[in-house]
């Protein structure tokens, strides 16, 4: 099995402490191919894994007890075996390696894993990743090689969460954000300069083997546009661009554009309000979006039509009859029967209050802010004004419950991971309905294949009976890399990617020059 909206858009609030130093990526950094330059448009907050970082299993830096596989299964990475389930669904074994260190030369053991996962529990820690992981409430040490975890209820995705990597047990105890980054992955920090770049070179005692790219060096470029040209210009050996910036390069210059599917949806989040929390108002927005439209004429058709938080990506759980049909006669209809009313300028009002919201959206980001762009055109359409905000992720954050966001998330794992958080009752959005809770909670807990994928089909119907937001689109992300190197292989991914986590580089440690 495979997985939208990890914590939606929760931007972590606490930094690991991070190195400091000055490295310059060179212009011509592919004259060394066991050296690796890339730009990335999103900067870490933290290199700490409890306060978010590398959620969905590829970080470089660490490793978990299991690694997802390219077609989004599990397999042992720092586990020995598989865990093994208890016939009550109510604990998992886990037994561990033997043969791994952690990049300070500090030998791994059970004491890391059970001290690591305490630290996640635990209230007075802080993890931001503690919410995820409701249903754990215990893990133990059960001899030199064996761990055991206990959960409250049957989880049948709680494999896929045991990515989250592990730390040194030294290192817990104290203040999250004062953890060394120092994990058992195939990268180590070497400098990391904030608002500017990150440098990460091979770790030698590697169990896997020490990687053939011997050094990387990530760049942090917000901008699309900027990131782009400075490609142009051969200061990168890759990056992400959107689609219709992606397409300027070509293989005449030694480049590879890279298209990869992904379960990264685009929704407008509407949160509780008179006009946002208006269950007329939701029904009429998810009529009144031309999403066909946004996917071929503002992704390229690099993209796919998705109505409900379960996108193609995860076939065997999704509802083909659970849809919104691009209906403005209808919006209009709802909107009508409900008492919103056009004013002389166009904009609905009802009992004094006008049918007016924000929309939120990173600057910087080319596709969300054409996505956000083409559904206020859209809305207006029927009358209900939305106001669009460009803004840093510093003042998005603070406005997440109030104001409407052009979100971002996803991962392809598993339906559990990207429907229970955002939707079950409570969410970050005030989004309450009982029938989506139930399907939610049988889905969580139904441990046969086929009854659990008929609780997503259910949760589906149900959802888009009463949505509690605009689903638009999944988005393909498209790439442009050197031809440098062999290794690359095809992946579906999740919302977060790039240079330091999924994307064509999520495996870039069994790379070899070219």
């Amino acid at each position: 099995m495979r997985s939208l909206l990890p914590p939606l858009v929760v931007v972590a609030l606490l930094a690991a402490a991070g190195c400091t130093g000055t490295t310059t990526p060179s212009a011509e950094g592919t004259s060394d191919n066991s050296a690796l330059v890339l730009a990335d448009p999103l900067e870490p907050t933290t290199l700490n894994p409890l306060l978010g970082y590398g959620r969905d299993g590829v970080s470089k830096l660490y490793d978990g007890l299991v690694e997802h596989r390219a077609d989004g299964s599990v397999r042992p990475q720092l586990a020995a075996d598989a865990p093994a389930p208890a016939a009550d669904g109510l604990s998992w074994t886990v037994s561990l390696r033997e043969d791994v260190k952690f990049a300070d030369g500090t030998p791994f053991g059970p004491e890391d894993v059970v001290a690591t996962y305490r630290a996640l529990l635990d209230p007075a820690a802080g993890s931001t990743e503690r919410t995820a992981y409701t249903q754990l409430t215990g893990v133990e040490q059960l001899d030199a090689r064996t761990v055991r975890f206990t959960l409250a209820r049957p989880w049948a995705a709680f494999p896929h969460t045991l990515v989250l990597g592990i730390l040194p047990s030294e290192e817990l105890g104290g203040p999250l954000r004062d953890v060394r980054p120092v994990g058992t992955g195939p990268y180590k920090l070497v400098k990391w300069r904030k608002g500017d770049r990150m440098v990460l070179e091979a770790n030698a005692s590697y169990f896997g083997g020490e990687p053939e790219i011997r050094k990387l060096t990530v760049v942090f470029v917000p901008d699309d546009n900027t990131r782009a040209q400075r490609m142009q210009a051969g200061e990168f050996d890759g990056t992400e661009l959107p689609p219709r910036l992606a397409t300027s390069f070509s293989a005449a210059n030694g480049m590879r554009l890279i298209t990869h599917r992904s379960a990264d949806l685009r929704a407008v989040t509407l949160p509780g309000g008179a006009v946002t929390g208006d269950s007329a108002i939701r029904m009429a927005l998810n009529h009144a979006v031309n999403r066909k439209g946004m996917v071929d004429n503002l992704l390229g058709g690099q993209g796919a039509v998705v109505s409900t938080p379960v996108p193609d990506t995860l076939p065997e759980f999704v509802e083909t009859g659970a849809r919104f049909a691009y209906d403005k006669a209808l919006a209009e209809l709802l909107l009508d029967q409900a008492g919103w009313v056009r004013g002389a300028d166009g904009v609905r009002a009802r009992e004094g209050v006008a049918a007016r919201f924000t929309l939120m959206y990173p600057i910087g980001d080319v596709v969300r802010a054409d996505l956000a762009t083409a559904f206020a055109a859209d809305a207006r359409a029927v009358g209900i004004d939305v106001q669009l905000a460009g803004l840093s992720w510093e003042a998005v954050t603070p406005r997440l419950g109030a104001d409407a966001l052009l979100h971002g998330g996803g991962t392809p794992f598993d339906p559990d991971l990207m429907t229970y958080l955002p939707l079950r009752t409570p969410n970050p959005w005030g989004y309450s309905n009982p029938q989506v809770d139930a399907a939610l909670d049988a889905g969580r807990t139904l441990l046969d294949p086929a009854q659990r994928a008929a609780a997503y089909k259910q949760f589906q119907r149900a959802y888009v009976a009463a949505p509690g937001m605009v689903v638009l689109a999944s988005v393909r992300h498209t790439y442009v890399v050197r031809e440098n190197w062999n290794g690359y292989q095809e992946v579906v991914d999740p919302h977060a990617h790039g240079a330091l986590s999924w994307g064509p580089w999520w495996n870039l440690e069994k790379w070899t020059p070219r």
